[in-house]
C-alpha cells in the first residue's frame, strides 16, 4: 500500500477505514450488477422479442414461439411465456394473465437484486464520514483544552483538517452508488414498462389470423 494512502487511512481514523471498505463493496457491486444486467439480456433481446410479437399479432403463432425458443432474456422469456398460457395451453384468461403477472414479477424482481445495497451504500456513506469528522472534531478540541494558554491554532487547523477527510471520503462513496442506484432503477423501470407492452400486445384479440404454413 502506497504510504500516502497507508497516512490518509491513519489520519481519518476508524471511520476511514470503514469508508474504505465500503467504497470496495459498492465498485464490487456496480460493477457486478452491471455484468449480471449485461448476462439478463436487459439491453439485448429487444429486437428478437418485438419481430416476434408482430409475428403473433399477425397470426403467426407458431413461428412467433419459436423465434423466442431458448432465448434467456427477460422480455423474451416473458413474452414466450405469456405466449404458451393464451396459445398452447389455452388457459381461461383470467388465469393466463395471472400467470404472466406472476413471471413478470419474478422477473422483475430477479433483476432488481442488489439495488438494496447500492441504495445502503449511498446512504451510510455520508453518515460514516459524520461520524468521523465529529469524533475527529471531538479529540482536537480535547487537544486544544489540554494545550490551554499554550494551544497552538495551527495544531487546531490540523486536527479539523483530518477529521474532515472523512466527510469528504463518505461523500465519494456516496455520489457513485447514489448515480449507478439511478441508472440501474431507471433501466428497470424501462424493462418493467416494455413487459407490459408486450403481455398487453400478446393478450390482445390477434387481428387477421393466418394459419401457419
Amino acid at each position: 500500500m502506497p504510504s500516502d494512502t497507508l497516512d490518509f487511512l491513519i489520519s481519518g481514523g476508524p471511520a476511514i477505514w470503514a469508508i474504505a471498505a465500503l467504497s470496495v463493496a459498492t465498485l464490487a457491486l456496480i460493477l457486478w450488477k452491471a455484468w449480471d444486467l449485461l448476462r439478463s439480456g436487459i439491453w439485448s433481446g429487444g429486437r428478437h422479442t418485438e419481430e416476434a410479437v408482430t409475428l403473433w399479432q399477425r397470426g403467426e403463432t407458431g413461428t412467433a414461439r419459436s423465434r423466442l425458443a431458448g432465448r434467456r432474456s427477460l422480455r423474451a422469456r416473458l413474452a414466450h411465456r405469456a405466449m404458451e398460457v393464451q396459445g398452447a395451453e389455452h388457459l381461461p384468461d383470467e388465469l393466463a394473465r395471472e400467470e404472466v403477472e406472476r413471471l413478470a414479477r419474478g422477473l422483475l424482481k430477479r433483476a432488481a437484486t442488489g439495488l438494496r445495497g447500492l441504495e445502503l451504500a449511498a446512504t451510510i456513506g455520508p453518515l460514516l464520514g459524520l461520524l468521523g469528522t465529529v469524533l475527529g472534531m471531538i479529540a482536537a478540541f480535547q487537544a486544544l483544552q489540554a494545550a490551554g494558554a499554550r494551544a497552538d491554532p495551527a495544531q487546531l487547523a490540523g486536527g479539523i483538517w483530518e477529521a474532515l477527510l472523512t466527510t469528504a471520503a463518505g461523500m465519494a462513496v456516496a455520489i457513485p452508488a447514489q448515480v449507478a442506484l439511478t441508472w440501474f432503477e431507471t433501466v428497470i423501470d424501462g424493462l418493467r414498462h416494455d413487459m407490459e407492452d408486450i403481455a398487453t400486445r400478446i393478450f390482445v384479440p390477434l387481428s387477421d389470423p393466418r394459419p401457419e404454413r
